[in-house]
């Protein structure tokens, strides 16, 4: 990955919007995966995405749309958005969006002795090492990725 100095990406970031009214059919049993289940019989509640993933911290939680493929290996592709909570602590093993030296980029943390390396999921990518002469912020901890599929 290179690091550009002084360069900041174009990133959207958007928070949740609690007041759209955009309540959807919600099936709350579990669907099977196997044998088709009567699904209809089930619709009881209507659910808001924006309510369920923002559910720890609502005034912390942000969409950020995913540019690039560093991170396939973890399900995070590009075009995808993630959930990030700004609100929880960095962690080894967490996935974070951090902020390097100007470029946001979303990485696994990996915290070593006096080291912190954010660990790409894709082979094609090397690790990077945070290191004191790097200006360095964990924006968020990702909580969720909404994706399209097909």
């Amino acid at each position: 990955m290179s690091i550009k100095k002084n360069h900041i990406p174009k990133v959207s970031v958007h928070p949740p919007d609690f007041e759209s009214g955009t309540s959807q059919p919600f099936v709350s049993h579990g669907v099977k995966a196997g044998f088709p289940s009567p699904a209809l019989d089930f619709m009881e509640y209507k659910i808001d995405l924006n309510k369920v993933v923002s559910d720890r911290n609502p005034l912390a939680t942000f969409y950020i749309k995913v540019d690039g493929n560093s991170m396939t290996g973890a399900g995070i592709d590009d075009g995808d958005i993630l959930v990030t909570d700004r609100s929880l602590e960095p962690a080894d093993g967490k996935i974070a969006v951090c902020l390097i030296d100007g470029e946001f980029t979303v990485k696994r943390l990996k915290i070593d002795t006096d080291c912190l390396y954010l660990m790409p999921e894709n082979p094609d990518y090397p690790p990077v090492k945070v290191t004191e002469d790097n200006q360095f912020v964990v924006w968020g901890i990702v909580t969720y990725i909404i994706k399209k599929v097909g």
